[in-house]
């Protein structure tokens, strides 16, 4: 939180004005001068620009949501690198039931069918993945690097690389991009209530304590009667149900879905549940940590827009913020061992 407060703080003072049309709050217009015709516009500071901050938090919401879902599988000391792949999937599928449904049937059932397609494929591709992590007894670095080339593939024969697009109106614009006082804040609202029902998860059921006890010692677990193999199933088939749920809402808002869709997304989830504070040896991690890390990252790539840096240097700043997010994981699990390893390179 004092992360985001300061680089919030930091982009609204360097950040500048610029100038926007006025928009009518009662008709969700552009106001116009009444007697040239023009656009009335108003200066805005660039970052503090409501538009800026709804798709900062929309663009946000996407990782976010994923990130939720990771942040289980690292605190049972575990890795998921198919959930980029998983969301082009579960997005195709989906897109494909959207498109064609209400055109067969004529019936505005579009966007929960589509919403179930995205989720229940990507549960599907979850508990796969978890299986054959418990089945096969190999480490989950291993199977999801796999998948991960599978399920892009399938997603690549399923659409041909050509694009799903032509969505009902009731998708898009009746929900996905449903405005709000001049805003589109559909993704930025799933994003909260999935984080808050994580954390419920995670903090308040059995479920949640199981894998953060499997998390800190897994031999441990298994004494104490906790059955290790089921909870590693489930907790894979959430992270890939999550990913559904976050391709529908990628579908839904921008109207199409592609089979590149989500690549490199594996990298920006794991770190934003890194950065959020889940520990990649298991055993710690929240939901409202995983979602706060995603903002952080489009913190990052919002502010060099702002700032007119070279976006060349984004993936640079993305991978110091990975290391200095896992030095601090390492630091507050031991602190002696972190102040001795800076002691002796302050030697050197």
């Amino acid at each position: 939180m004092l992360v985001i407060v300061l680089m919030a703080a930091a982009l609204t003072l360097l950040g500048g004005t610029k100038l926007v049309p006025k928009m009518d709050p009662a008709t969700n217009t552009v106001m116009r001068d009444p007697e040239t015709g023009q656009p009335i516009r108003v200066e805005v500071n660039r970052f503090l620009d409501t538009q800026n901050i709804v798709q900062v938090a929309n663009n946000a919401s996407y990782i976010a949501v994923m990130a939720v879902g990771m942040t289980a599988i690292i605190a049972l000391a575990g890795i998921d690198l198919s959930i980029g792949s998983i969301y082009a999937l579960a997005a195709l599928c989906g897109a494909f039931a959207m498109r064609e449904l209400e055109r067969s049937t004529g019936l505005a059932v579009a966007l929960p069918v589509g919403l179930g397609v995205c989720m229940g494929v990507g549960a599907i591709a979850g508990m796969l993945n978890g299986a054959m992590v418990v089945g096969l007894r190999v480490h989950p670095f291993i199977i999801t690097l796999g998948t991960m080339a599978i399920y892009r593939g399938v997603a690549f024969v399923l659409s041909g690389g050509q694009t799903v697009s032509g969505f009902p109106e009731s998708v898009q614009r009746g929900f996905f991009k449903y405005t709000i006082g001049g805003v589109q804040p559909v993704p930025s609202l799933l994003m909260v209530v999935t984080t808050l029902v994580g954390w419920f998860v995670m903090s308040r059921t059995v479920l949640g304590r199981r894998v953060y006890a499997i998390g800190g010692n897994e031999v441990a677990a298994r004494y104490a009667g906790i059955p290790v193999g089921r909870v590693k199933i489930v907790a894979f088939t959430i992270a890939g149900m999550l990913a559904g749920l976050s391709a529908c809402m990628y579908a839904g808002y921008f109207g199409a879905a592609t089979s590149d869709a989500g690549t490199g997304y594996e990298l920006r989830v794991i770190a934003a549940a890194v950065i959020g504070g889940a520990s990649l040896s298991g055993g710690r991690g929240s939901a409202l940590g995983a979602a706060l890390g995603a903002v952080v990252i489009e913190l990052i790539n919002n502010g060099m827009i702002i700032l007119q840096v070279d976006q060349s240097y984004n993936q640079i700043v993305m991978g110091a913020a990975i290391v200095i997010a896992v030095l601090v994981d390492q630091a507050k699990s031991n602190p002696a061992g972190a102040f001795a390893v800076f002691g002796r390179l302050s030697r050197k």
